[in-house]
């Protein structure tokens, strides 16, 4: 019979029993992975409709690569800055306001009358990409139960098929 390991009482720290490890969460992963899929395949919606909008608008190719332009930028500059934002004071709801936002961008884009609103409208869906990505690659990670490179090609996953 083993008996149990002799405890030396002369130890200023005994060694503490290590928590169990985290589970990875895989119904908020799997339910990241889709709201990413939407999220993505809203924006993917804006290159999509160039031609229809050269057409309606009589648009040259310069103003589309400006709408472009403002698109990126807005949802590529803005991004790391909500991010920063995001760590000091999670928000959990702007995983749902990013979605909303980008919506109300293509919405916007619909009732456009002119080439400065288009602007506004590609500005508004960049500013909700730049509000979803951070959020909820945090929640992707929290979730991740330390298998965070796997949670995140999950989160991943969801964004590719979207944009494609």
């Amino acid at each position: 019979m083993a008996s149990a390991p002799a405890v030396d009482l002369n130890d200023p720290e005994p060694i503490a029993p290590q928590p169990p490890a985290a589970k990875t969460a895989m119904g908020v992963l799997a339910s990241l992975s889709v709201a990413h899929l939407l999220n993505d395949t809203i924006q993917s919606l804006l290159p999509s409709i160039y031609p229809l909008l050269k057409d309606r608008y009589s648009l040259t190719y310069g103003q589309i690569g400006a709408i472009t332009f403002t698109y990126q930028l807005t949802a590529s500059i803005l991004q790391p800055v909500i991010g920063t934002l995001a760590d000091r004071r999670p928000q959990p709801f702007s995983l749902a306001a990013g979605m909303t936002v980008t919506l109300v961008g293509l919405c916007l884009m619909s009732i456009a009358a002119g080439f400065w609103p288009l602007i506004i409208a590609a500005a508004t869906v960049g500013l909700g990409s730049a509000i979803f990505h951070p959020e909820a690659s945090r929640v992707a990670h929290m979730a991740a139960g330390g298998k965070h490179g796997f949670a995140q090609s999950l989160f991943q996953v969801g964004g590719n098929l979207g944009s494609s």
